[in-house]
C-alpha cells in the first residue's frame, strides 16, 4: 500500500488546497482507482482482518 500512498501523496502541497487545479485532482483520483484495481487482491486480504478498510485518498 506504500506504492498507492506514494503515488497519491503530493510532494509540494499548495498553500491553499482549494486552488488545486481540477485536472490534477482528476488525474490523482484516476491513479487511485488504477492502483486500487491493480492491488484488489491485496486489499481483499487486508479486509479479511479489517472489514471495510480502504486505502485513503489524499
Amino acid at each position: 500500500m506504500y506504492i498507492a500512498y506514494s503515488a497519491l501523496n503530493q510532494h509540494n502541497p499548495p498553500q491553499n488546497s482549494n486552488n488545486q487545479p481540477q485536472t490534477e485532482l482528476q488525474q490523482r483520483y484516476e491513479a487511485y482507482q488504477t492502483v486500487c484495481d491493480k492491488y484488489r487482491h491485496e486489499i481483499a486480504a487486508i479486509q479479511k482482518y479489517l472489514p471495510g478498510w480502504t486505502p485513503k485518498f489524499r
